[in-house]
């Protein structure tokens, strides 16, 4: 199950907790970096003012506690003001105790660092230009630090320029560097939850099926005697047309039950099909919201050496069907008339192949399939060429990630090379996805011990 609630929606992923204790972690070292300055290195202070600037983050702070509950969660606009105070408190300090020639003015890209990860482009520039200006602002407005003996505590103009550039810098590439990554992340965990949901909602289905084939092999055997008692009861009753009309109506209305239970449970098959097929029905069942979409589906063994009585008998995993389900949707979006999908099988493998006829990945793509939300060049106005699209990013990414728990092996290809951009009609020239697990004991097939209900006759 997925929670839904308002503290884990999008815009609210920092906690108020986090941003209180990081603020205690600072004012800690503020107070320790003034203690240590006053009475190891003899330097004076404006200890009036410092402690002004410190009283405001501890006010902040229990405003906060108080204000908010603990296990509260901060949009986007409160976080920004609460990093927004922390960089304009560390500048007041930094301009107390000597500007940039205070080497920890470097700390201001802690904020900017924060913001970067937890927030919106916009927010982070917002930040950071703040913290920058700040940064500019104390390089030529502070109070100069001062010994006991009253002698001024400077670095020559090149040191300061230099420490104003690496500090500007730092914001520019922390923030740059701390966004990209963060943004991939929060991209590759959005792509997971999907994964996710695919992954439960065809077990649901798969779940269902499996219940109403139970019910279908649970009511066969009553429903049988009640058909019989009614046919018994309907040949002794031809002399009283009341009675026997309604012994008439209780077999019809058994028959009926029946025949829904049938096509529901899809009467003919064993029950064991809920939870192994063979590899051909596998495929079939994967591909089958697929065939009235205007395009050839094929599905073939591709070696006349494999014989049919060995085909594998695979797992009705739900991971599986979707993912393969999948990998059929991108290859019959982009087809231009023919889908094939080859299966081959050895003593060690499985491999399938599914293959289309028109244009394949482009060269730009080719290397980025399986990332979810690729970003590839503007959308062109063709719409048979692949290019960035919910498919092409994540409908592939859940596909692989699927498939891949199974262990299965995931590689793509074109069917001609060197790419030429062209599709050709009727011909296995397009893009190719290959999948191939290995045969082994805990792989994707049914192992002899394990079976389903057993047959599923209902009666008649």
């Amino acid at each position: 199950m997925f929670q839904t609630a308002p503290d884990i929606l999008p815009g609210r992923w920092v906690r108020l907790r986090t941003l209180i204790v990081l603020r205690w972690a600072a004012i800690f070292g503020q107070i320790s970096a003034i203690v240590v300055s006053t009475y190891v290195f003899s330097l004076q202070i404006n200890i009036g003012l410092a402690a002004v600037a410190i009283g405001l983050a501890i006010i902040a702070n229990l405003v906060s506690l108080t204000t908010f509950p603990k296990n509260a969660r901060l949009n986007e606009r409160q976080v920004t003001w609460m990093l927004l105070f922390d960089t304009l408190q560390l500048a007041f300090m930094v301009f107390l105790t000597g500007g940039l020639h205070n080497p920890f003015m470097v700390l201001i890209v802690a904020p900017v660092t924060v913001a970067a990860t937890a927030l919106s482009t916009r927010a982070t520039v917002i930040v950071g230009s703040v913290a920058i200006a700040a940064t500019t602002a104390v390089a030529d407005f502070n109070i100069p630090l001062r010994t006991f003996t009253g002698a001024v505590v400077l670095m020559p103009d090149l040191f300061v320029f230099g420490i104003w550039v690496a500090v500007v810098t730092s914001i520019g590439f922390v923030g740059l560097y701390t966004r990209r990554v963060s943004s991939e992340m929060r991209s590759m965990s959005e792509a997971l939850l999907a994964t996710q949901m695919a992954l439960s909602r065809e077990q649901k289905l798969t779940d269902l099926g499996g219940v109403i084939a139970a019910a279908a092999h649970e009511l066969g055997t009553p429903l049988a005697t009640i058909k019989l008692a009614a046919s018994e009861l309907a040949d002794e009753l031809d002399d009283q047309t009341d009675l026997l009309e309604d012994a008439t109506l209780i077999g019809q209305q058994a028959d009926r039950c029946r025949d829904i239970l049938q096509s529901m449970g899809r009467a003919g098959k064993d029950d064991m099909l809920m939870k192994s097929v063979p590899l051909v029905t596998l495929l079939e069942e994967a591909a089958e919201p697929h065939i009235d979409r205007g395009k050839v589906l094929e599905i073939s063994v591709v070696s006349k050496l494999n014989d049919p009585s060995d085909e594998p008998i695979i797992e009705r995993r739900p991971e599986i069907i979707h993912g393969l389900r999948n990998l059929i949707q991108n290859a019959v979006d982009f087809a231009m008339t023919t889908v094939w999908i080859e299966i081959d099988w050895t003593a060690d493998e499985i491999k399938l192949r599914i293959i289309d006829d028109g244009r394949g990945y482009s060269p730009q793509v080719i290397g980025w399939i399986g990332d979810p939300f690729i970003r590839g060049k503007k959308p062109t106005q063709d719409k048979g060429q692949r290019r960035e699209y919910k498919g092409m990013g994540l409908g592939l990414f859940i596909a692989k990630t699927l498939l891949e728990r199974t262990g299965a092996r995931l590689s793509f290809a074109n069917g001609t090379e060197p790419y030429t951009g062209r599709p050709h009609p009727r011909e296995k020239s397009g893009a190719i996805a290959q999948v191939v697990w290995p045969r082994i004991t805990d792989g994707i097939e049914l192992k002899p011990s394990e079976g389903g209900l057993g047959e599923n006759i209902l009666f008649g």
